[in-house]
């Protein structure tokens, strides 16, 4: 009891006092303002009343107070609505006391006295708590209208969007001390209705095709996108608009965007190549993933790379019994230990080398640890590099899964999960084919080990993995160009690392075994507007100050990808960003598939890469 009282003194002790004196005041002012021009008999009886009652109407209004909450509150970080819960304390205190004062056979002290009284104290509640921020803000607009403020060499700001999240902003930029670099100018907003309003003391001057004319007119230095609910395209657009000025470009960073960093996020940031495909953060079923993850053991082939390692991260949050990375990537693999050590998930991670195509490895790793789920992400997947090493990728990408899938189904693993790629749809590089092929050899398994859930997952390019295009247009970008470009209209699909992971293991919740899953990927991007986009961002000029080249289709490269083939169709899932892809019937048989495989590695000279290609167009 008393650990509690002593805990309330020190939360909310202040705040009582301060009330208290608010009423104390309020009604010394209130009666007063009552009683202006009346006989002075009059006021002496009243005031004499008002000290006698005075005691009473504290204990009233301290006990609202503490009913509607007041005393609950972390009011440093309040907004409007919260002044709702003293308005609530006002009118409760106001009827009480009016009651009573009403009941009583000689009203003590007239009603509205009470009634103004009343306000005055709730006033003077809103004013202790809303404090800090009324002195903040007219501190502000005195800085902004002295001439050493508006001299200070504060970068001037243009919000673009005039919604919750710019006027969040506003707010941030106000009141915390990194704004002070800043200098509101006003909002952009396309809402008719709130051109010519203000928000936060700062006017809404325009539409988003006013910006150029804006950003010129006030000498915008700093143009702030406050916008996540519009689609990429028309964030696109919003961004073409800003970079006709010389201004710089930031973004405001979306509330779910990091959890993880809340503490050090930045008020800004600038816009990225993910801002830019307008890829949204992707929800999963959360407690269906865990139900397949959580106190299993889990084995990841390819954990080094890209796409495995970022598999190891997630899984590992799902809290299995036991995770096996796999790869022969040794450096990978001790980079990856190294992060789970510094993240304390190192425990449950296990790391081995091994080579997913020598006969008998997987079969003895997968006999040690009896994984209940193999996601199976080992392949090489350069296009160029694989078309001069066709064998390699045989080897590799269909031996490999032949091999793994085999080894998974005689351990009595329940679900087999392989990661595909968009270039396994008609394909006419190496890398696609032998994709394609990969595809034919789970779909085989499937059948002949029903035993174990088999499935794939096909989806496209995935942002700032190792060999994407965006590091290496940053790295031309950085060396001062060229950034090169194969053709003016090639276009890829493209989405973030996380998003492409999270629905992979959401694919492997609803596979029921033989099933070929493909990936939502959204809009078609053209490869020399990301590039365009990207020289931007920097501030640069393309063309003027880095020169775009266009170096011819590579071998193997197509101009467009394609997600489904002519005689495939696509079928929803209970994952609306998570398609299954019906009518891919393959015509060859898994014996057939692994007799030419063993056919063209055991061949004395390297397999012909139109081979391997016509070959997957047959199966």
């Amino acid at each position: 009891m008393f650990a509690e009282l002593n805990r309330f003194v020190r939360r909310a002790g202040g705040y009582v006092i301060a009330d208290a004196v608010s009423v104390v005041i309020a009604y010394y002012v209130a009666l007063p303002v009552r009683l202006a021009g009346a006989p002075q008999s009059a006021y002496d009886e009243y005031a004499l009343a008002l000290q006698f009652w005075l005691p009473f109407i504290l204990a009233v209004h301290l006990a609202a107070n503490v009913l509607a909450g007041l005393y609950r509150r972390l009011w440093h970080y309040a907004s409007a609505p919260d002044a709702i819960v003293i308005l609530q304390a006002w009118l409760g205190a106001a009827l009480s006391i009016t009651l009573a004062d009403w009941l009583m056979p000689r009203r003590p002290l007239p009603l509205s006295t009470v009634v103004l009284g009343s306000f005055l104290a709730a006033t003077g509640f809103v004013l202790v708590r809303y404090r800090a921020r009324l002195l903040a803000s007219v501190g502000y607009r005195l800085w902004q209208a002295s001439s050493a403020g508006a001299q200070a060499g504060a970068t001037r700001v243009l919000i673009v969007g005039a919604g919750e999240t710019g006027q969040t902003l506003s707010w941030q930029l106000q009141n915390r001390k990194q704004g002070q670099a800043y200098r509101i100018i006003g909002f952009v907003d396309d809402d008719p209705d709130k051109v010519g309003l203000t928000a936060h003391g700062f006017p809404v001057l325009g539409g988003r095709n006013q910006i150029p004319e804006l950003a010129a007119e006030h000498a915008i230095e700093l143009i702030i996108l406050a916008i996540h609910a519009v689609s990429a395209e028309e964030f696109r657009e919003f961004l073409t608009i800003c970079q006709r000025t010389s201004a710089q470009i930031k973004i405001v960073p979306d509330v779910f965007e990091s959890f993880a960093h809340a503490a050090q996020q930045p008020l800004v940031r600038d816009v990225s190549v993910r801002d830019f495909l307008g890829r949204n953060a992707t929800e999963i079923d959360l407690e269906a993933c865990r139900s397949i993850l959580e106190g299993r053991v889990v084995m990841v082939t390819g954990g080094a790379g890209s796409i495995g390692a970022e598999l190891c991260r997630q899984i590992l949050d799902f809290s299995p019994a036991q995770l096996v990375a796999v790869d022969v990537n040794e450096t990978g693999l001790y980079e990856l230990q190294m992060e789970c050590k510094i993240n304390k998930q190192n425990e449950r991670l296990v790391a081995r080398i091994a080579d997913v195509a020598m006969d008998g490895e997987m079969q003895a790793l997968c006999a040690a640890y009896k994984p209940n789920i193999v996601f199976h992400a080992a392949a090489y997947k350069h296009v160029p590099l694989m078309e001069d090493h066709p064998q390699a990728a045989l080897r590799v990408n269909v031996l490999g899964t032949l091999l793994a899938g085999r080894a998974a189904a005689a351990a009595g693993v329940e679900r087999f999960v392989l990661i595909s790629s968009d270039k396994a749809v008609q394909p006419v590089s190496v890398m696609g084919a032998t994709k394609r092929l990969a595809e034919a050899v789970v779909a085989g398994l499937a059948s002949s080990h029903p035993a174990t859930k088999f499935s794939a997952v096909r989806f496209g390019n995935v942002l700032n993995s190792r060999g994407s295009v965006v590091p290496l247009f940053e790295r031309q970008i950085d060396a001062g160009g060229p950034v090169t470009v194969t053709h003016p209209a090639t276009t890829r699909f493209f989405m973030t690392l996380a998003e492409a992971v999270r629905l992979v293991i959401q694919a492997a919740v609803l596979t029921r075994g033989g099933d070929l899953y493909m990936l939502e990927m959204g809009e078609r991007i053209r490869i020399v507007e990301l590039a365009e986009r990207m020289i931007r961002l920097r501030g640069l000029r393309p063309v003027v100050d880095i020169a775009i080249e266009f170096t011819g289709l590579r071998p193997g490269e197509k101009l467009h990808e394609v997600l489904v083939s002519p005689s495939e169709q696509r079928t929803a899932t209970l994952h609306s960003q998570i398609y299954e892809i019906v009518g891919a019937g393959f015509l060859k048989t898994l014996a057939d598939m692994e007799g030419w495989l063993r056919k063209q590695l055991e061949a004395a000279s390297t397999a012909a890469g139109a081979d391997v290609v016509a070959w997957a167009g047959q199966v």
